[in-house]
């Protein structure tokens, strides 16, 4: 007998639901673990056919892993994890992702609603955990609300300024059967933009200004605004600087470039901003370690500032010119304006001014030493694999001294070649960022840039690396501590080391430990091999590599403005005078 046409369900469980509402949101790859409150949602996941689930080994990898996949491509990343301590784990790249703007959308189950309050096992109220630390996050208490609250999440985190959203869902509310909802559409809010007086204002200051700078930060490149940059920058002849989460917005290769500003930026860019008499701050938020000693810093500068989050507007700086909305909306309106501004007023001399900067280009470039004893410089380790690596390769790092040598270093001629976290300073963040980053972009190489410190935190995701076919590269500047830690000890704690020697160069041998994860282990430990170490590493493509550059502990990130002290008393090495007191 044949058998009868089955008719669609009428019903569908909350788990059902949430899968179909994720497929809907677009969404290709998934990072998480399961666990028991999440469980319901893992069986409908293996049906699937349109999402990717990479089963990490810890769920703070799976947050970074989406991070890095956001930060690279734009699009929200995506984790998962199940109640209680895959949730909290969840707690750092959370916050990580909203310190620097990067939308992710992480879903947790919950304990039944039953039990909810009672301390159940594997109980914790992730969303009042969570709630300083994310754009918005949601408590689902109905199955049918499940396609809604998911469009309107994916919403959230991708507009307006970006940002980490949590989903937490009772695992009695995934087993719930329900009729299907109407596909939902998420309520779009018209964006703002800035009024026109605003920006011809702006476009007249860039026009009597004498000392501009271009002060870019990372909204540029969320906004994909970094065509309209280079427009601005060549129509007006301003000088540019591209902070740690902006490098790749403008060509270091452009020669209106003028490097990071900072604590650990280019002399040229501190000085260039410490001596301007006009910022136009595009997409940043004025931070405390770009502006140092925030009552000195700039003094004699005007400031235009635009930005999509109204919040960020006069938070540290007070704006005399205030430009609210998409930056790349706002920057193509500005390049109109300035050039109606210098077609009828003339082309401003910027002459004299430039003559300064190349002045101080010349005085203070970026170099380094090498090492007295004879070790191996960790910032001619980072150069050479820039030199020998695809002009297309995508960098990740970790946090500490060589997230530092990394960002001045390497050349970043496009957006989306640097992942870092800057405003947390999470160290973890290479090895699982870099997979997220691989996956998004699997033809292109991918560098992890990590210290041995930050390595040690999540390396365990290399199994993930390993089993999932994810070649990264890894290189380990070595040098045996908590570099970052160890230098300020150096500086400022009359050189006592306290707890900052990891011994890594005895326990554990990371190439055993890289080899036994499924991976190629290196190790260089001479100037004369890393060319050959490198090309090595560059040749291996069916596992991921780890390569443990043993280096000098002595090296330290010159230039360096210690931690609240005026941008004026930069110091370009150990023994050189603060730089403005030769002016």
């Amino acid at each position: 007998m044949p058998e009868l046409p089955t008719e669609a369900p009428t019903e569908v469980t909350g788990a059902s639901l949430l899968i179909r509402a994720m497929e809907a949101a677009g969404v290709e790859l998934v990072f998480g673990i399961p666990g028991g409150a999440i469980l319901p949602a893992y069986d409908p996941l293996m049906d699937s056919t349109r999402m990717r689930h990479v089963l990490v080994r810890h769920e703070q990898g799976a947050g970074h892993a989406a991070a890095g996949y956001a930060q690279t491509t734009g699009r929200v990343g995506v984790c998962m994890a199940t109640s209680g301590p895959g949730a909290t784990n969840l707690v750092t790249p959370l916050a990580d992702a909203y310190m620097d703007s990067v939308p992710v959308v992480a879903i947790t189950g919950q304990v039944a609603q039953a039990v909810m309050g009672t301390m159940a096992f594997q109980e914790a109220d992730i969303c009042a955990i969570t709630k300083p630390i994310t754009k918005r996050n949601y408590l689902i208490t109905d199955a049918a609300d499940i396609p809604r609250v998911i469009a309107d999440a994916f919403y959230e985190a991708s507009h307006g300024r970006p940002g980490p959203v949590l989903v937490d869902i009772p695992k009695d509310v995934l087993e719930h059967t329900v009729a299907p909802p109407p596909t939902p559409s998420p309520h779009a809010q018209a964006a703002r933009r800035p009024r026109d007086h605003q920006v011809r204002e702006a476009a007249r200051l860039i026009r009597t200004a004498r000392r501009p700078v271009l002060y870019v930060g990372g909204g540029v490149l969320k906004a994909r605004a970094t065509e309209q940059l280079t427009r601005l920058a060549e129509l007006t002849g301003m000088p540019v600087v591209t902070t740690l989460m902006a490098r790749g917005a403008f060509p270091d290769s452009h020669p209106q470039h003028l490097g990071m500003p900072g604590m650990h930026g280019t002399v040229t860019a501190v000085a260039a901003m410490q001596r301007a008499d006009l910022l136009v701050a595009l997409g940043t938020r004025f931070d405390d370690r770009v502006t140092g000693k925030l009552s000195s810093f700039a003094p004699d500068a005007s400031v235009v500032h635009a930005d999509i989050d109204p919040a960020e507007i006069s938070k540290n700086r007070t704006a005399d010119v205030s430009m609210i909305g998409d930056c790349r909306e706002i920057i193509a309106e500005l390049v109109a304006a300035a050039r109606t501004e210098l077609r009828v007023a003339g082309v401003p001399d910027y002459a004299d001014w430039w003559r300064r900067i190349d002045g101080w280009r010349d005085t203070y470039p970026l170099g380094y030493s090498w090492p007295e004893d004879g070790g191996l410089a960790p910032q001619y380790v980072i150069e050479r694999i820039g030199t020998l690596a695809d002009p297309d390769a995508r960098y990740v790092s970790g946090v500490g001294q060589h997230q530092m040598w990394a960002a001045q270093f390497l050349n970043f001629e496009h957006p989306g070649t640097w992942v870092n976290s800057g405003g947390l300073g999470t160290m973890g963040f290479a090895v699982p960022a870099a997979l997220g980053v691989k996956l998004a972009y699997p033809d292109t190489l991918v560098w992890a840039i990590d210290g041995d410190g930050s390595f040690q935190m999540t390396n365990q995701e290399l199994v993930t690396c390993a089993i999932e076919a994810v070649p990264i590269k890894v290189a380990v500047i070595n040098n045996g501590s908590l570099g970052m830690v160890r230098q300020w000890q150096h500086l400022f704690y009359g050189e006592r080391y306290s707890n900052t020697d990891l011994d890594v160069r005895r326990i554990p041998d990371l190439v055993l430990l890289a080899e036994s994860m499924g991976c190629a282990g290196l190790r260089c430990d001479n100037r004369d091999d890393v060319d050959a170490v490198i090309k090595k590493a560059l040749d291996i493509d069916d596992r991921p590599v780890v390569i443990d550059f043993v280096v000098a502990k002595e090296s330290l990130v010159w230039p360096m403005v210690a931690a609240g002290t005026s941008n004026d008393e930069i110091m370009a090495a150990r023994d050189i005078r603060p730089l403005f007191d030769a002016e």
